[in-house]
């Protein structure tokens, strides 16, 4: 369906470029801001051109801010440093509210189909880190997927002779979870991940 104003169409054709938005979805939020208030739309605007114009990567961690070192990098723990693929898997952990270590963004995983490879990822920012001397321990929080299996296989590869301990994250059955709905790897992961029970007091 093509519409009778380029304008629109241009807005639908733009929208769909959005992950996750269609050609429907697209021209239902188009037709949204048609009819939406024109400060509302605007204000829409001025934050999206703020958040190309304003928002960067810390030189540190790779994360998204507005301030060069960002705020975590000048105020947590700096001896725990965890390793994630993304930024929003920053916000996953923060989400988590543990968390008070310092991050380091990879900015992907290690894919060879996707010809992603060590010198596409903050591999060498992250060893040149360590090597620093103020972090202790590594904390390798990648998608427990395959790319995300082989890229923590590799940077500890890459950390072993450092003086540092290096973790990786456990999986197993989420809280409220059922075993007998649980998936093979799933339970041998939570079974591999298993600590010591704390004692009743």
């Amino acid at each position: 369906m093509q519409f009778s104003s380029r304008s629109v169409e241009t807005l639908v054709e733009e929208l769909t470029r959005l992950p996750g938005i269609g050609r429907k979805s697209a021209q239902r939020l188009a037709f949204y801001l048609l009819k939406a208030n024109r400060e509302e739309v605007l204000g829409l605007a001025d934050a999206i051109r703020a958040v190309k114009e304003q928002v960067r990567t810390c030189s540190i961690c790779g994360n998204f801010t507005e301030d060069d070192p960002c705020l975590i990098c000048r105020e947590r723990n700096r001896a725990l440093l965890c390793v994630v693929e993304q930024p929003m898997d920053v916000l996953a952990v923060e989400a988590s509210g543990t968390f008070r270590g310092l991050y380091h963004v990879l900015g992907g995983a290690l894919n060879p189909l996707e010809k992603v490879g060590p010198d596409d990822i903050r591999a060498r920012e992250l060893v040149e880190r360590v090597k620093k001397g103020e972090i202790t321990e590594v904390i390798l929080a990648t998608n427990p997927n395959p790319p995300g299996e082989a890229t923590a296989h590799f940077l500890a590869g890459l950390l072993r002779d450092l003086p540092v301990r290096v973790t990786r994250i456990a999986r197993g059955i989420p809280v409220g979870g059922d075993l007998e709905y649980s998936d093979q790897a799933t339970l041998a992961r939570a079974l591999e991940g298993r600590k010591p029970m704390e004692e009743s007091r």
